[in-house]
């Protein structure tokens, strides 16, 4: 499965930004999906994740209310709405697919898009 992040950008404190991530795999909709990001210095963390079985999504604490994950199958992409967003929100966000059931752990993803930069402007 190759993955294509896209979407990042440079936003100020408050604004909002969506983040989209293509899949090139039939088999898409079997997967789980999680959205996790890296900021510099620091470690590689989750942010949010939607199941293949049913659709049933899962958020950070840090971003609950503010991130929405959704996906469509039809289009094999999944979709990250970050609202609200805040200077801590900055990141490298990557794109994930894989069938493991902690899906918010990194090791339960297989596939890993190339990441795509999201800048929040205080």
């Amino acid at each position: 499965v190759q993955l294509q992040a896209s979407g990042g950008g440079l936003v100020q404190a408050g604004g909002s930004l969506r983040l989209s991530c293509a899949a090139s795999e039939r088999t898409f909709s079997s997967y789980n999906m999680g959205w996790f990001r890296q900021a510099p210095g620091k470690e590689r963390e989750f942010v949010a994740a939607i199941r293949g079985s049913d659709g049933s999504t899962f958020d950070a604490t840090s971003v609950k209310g503010r991130f929405t994950m959704s996906r469509d199958n039809a289009e094999n992409t999944v979709y990250l709405q970050m609202n609200s967003l805040k200077p801590e929100d900055t990141a490298v966000y990557y794109c994930a697919a894989g069938r493991g059931p902690f899906i918010w752990l990194i090791r339960d993803y297989i596939y890993w898009g190339q990441g795509t930069q999201v800048t929040v402007s205080s």
